[in-house]
């Protein structure tokens, strides 16, 4: 087994991603979109209008349309031309939904005229206010210095040195070059630069493949794996590259992303919380209001200790909450240290049930209604064994990019209970990054049926 040593894995040493992304500014468009569509609707149409109906319809449409043409996709390196091509075709499509709607609804005739003066107001309106908040958050950047990211780049070379240049001269990309790392000089090498990223909070790491080699892109990639930090590739535009990653251009330097996580996206990450909330809320009002008395009566019968079993586990970015089960062993010393394994004495005989069955997980519907869990994601390890994992295996870290589930993609394809080899964690960690890169509403509700169906089928690893 090879074992990798990380720089200071602790509280102090993991850059918590609190505030780097200007998340809030997506789902506040959103809402402020569609009341202007709504207002100028009551405006331009007369009292019989069914409002309430033209509004589901037309806040249904307008996201599923944006959400197609990435029309509320702007970011730091967003053109100004770029946006108005995202209104042109936002435009153009809603005028099309919107005369679908009154074609079905109502008869379209020479007296409907003030259609043509709802989509034109309604249009620039919306304009008026994207192109604003457009200039409004680069000002922001460049004037107050909000919203800002540091960053260091390892390699110099002509298209580092125009990068960091760029990040220079354009303060309303709200980038702050703090290093510009000469590594072919010998003056940094990889170990002084991870300890100057971990020592100045550098919020992302752009490296120029050109100055690395293969051996030093893999160790600075498990470094912004382990430590949670935004890695991006300068390439050598002689080379011909992947086009699975994400391409950017700062000015005229062109850079890739190492990965992209939907949830990241706030609307995205707005989507999985609302159905967190709903889902979690129907299991504690429809299943454990009538059956934890139950369960309480059962476990309190056959051994002395609490119904509950709570332990500290690691969860988004690194940081520690305690997890709720129904407790399933006699109480024991050991239980925060030592994984339950195959034939465990200390099961009692309604926690060998409750382990098959995976009723015991079922309070973890209360760590998702905090906020600390969400139904599908990585499962949460104790804290030692996190500790432990991160230190011996690759990308472990990685998995804290997002929340913690109560069941999870390696736990329904066959990594779930016990670690029993190397191949069980590494499994596990392979599946939770493909979950993280590739999240979508119906990846969570095909994991949830087939934890569903491993209820009733049985799994080997459930006790």
């Amino acid at each position: 087994m090879t074992t990798r040593t990380l720089p200071n894995i602790s509280e102090d040493s993991i850059a918590y991603r609190n505030g780097r992304y200007s998340g809030f500014i997506r789902p506040i468009s959103y809402v402020v979109d569609l009341l202007l569509i709504l207002l100028a609707a009551s405006y331009f149409f007369d009292g019989n209008f069914d409002l309430l109906t033209y509004g589901i319809f037309i806040g249904i449409c307008w996201v599923i349309v944006s959400m197609q043409l990435e029309f509320y996709r702007v970011g730091r390196t967003t053109k100004l031309t770029s946006l108005l091509g995202k209104l042109l075709k936002q435009g153009v499509f809603f005028a099309f939904v919107v005369f679908a709607f009154f074609g079905y609804y109502y008869e379209i005739n020479a007296e409907s005229s003030f259609i043509l003066h709802y989509l034109g107001a309604t249009i620039l309106s919306i304009s008026t206010f994207k192109i604003a908040l457009f200039f409004i958050m680069k000002n922001y950047r460049s004037v107050f210095g909000g919203n800002f990211r540091n960053v260091a780049i390892l390699g110099k070379n002509a298209e580092t040195q125009r990068l960091f240049s760029f990040f220079e001269k354009h303060p309303d990309y709200g980038y702050r070059p703090r290093l510009l790392a000469d590594i072919a000089a010998g003056n940094h090498n990889i170990k002084s630069f991870q300890e100057y990223v971990l020592d100045n909070k550098i919020d992302e790491i752009y490296c120029s493949i050109q100055e690395l080699t293969n051996e030093q892109l893999l160790e600075l990639t498990d470094f912004a794996d382990n430590n949670l930090r935004t890695l991006k590739f300068i390439p050598d535009t002689e080379d011909v590259l992947s086009k699975q990653l994400h391409y950017d251009f700062y000015g005229l330097t062109p850079v890739i992303s190492l990965r992209e996580i939907p949830l990241d996206d706030m609307v995205n990450k707005f989507a999985k919380r609302s159905f967190d909330i709903v889902f979690s809320l129907l299991v504690i009002i429809g299943v454990l209001s009538w059956l934890t008395p139950i369960i309480a009566l059962i476990i309190k019968m056959e051994s002395k200790g609490p119904v509950f079993f709570k332990q500290s586990r690691n969860g988004l970015d690194y940081q520690e909450f305690t997890c709720y089960k129904f407790r399933s062993m006699v109480p024991n010393k050991n239980a925060h240290l030592h994984q339950v394994t195959r034939g465990d004495l200390r099961i009692t005989k309604i926690g060998k049930f409750l382990r098959k069955t995976s009723i015991d997980e079922l309070p973890q519907f209360f760590n998702v209604l905090k906020g600390e869990m969400s139904v599908v994601g990585p499962r949460p390890h104790m804290v030692s064994h996190t500790h432990m994992y991160a230190e011996r295996i690759d990308k472990f870290m990685v998995r804290h990019f997002v929340k913690p589930g109560i069941t999870g993609l390696a736990q329904v394809s066959g990594y779930r209970g016990e670690v029993e080899t190397e191949e069980d964690i590494k499994g596990r960690v392979r599946n939770d990054i493909y979950y993280i890169e590739n999240w979508s509403i119906a990846m969570d509700l095909g994991i949830i049926f087939k934890t569903v169906a491993n209820v009733f089928l049985g799994e080997d690893k459930a006790y």
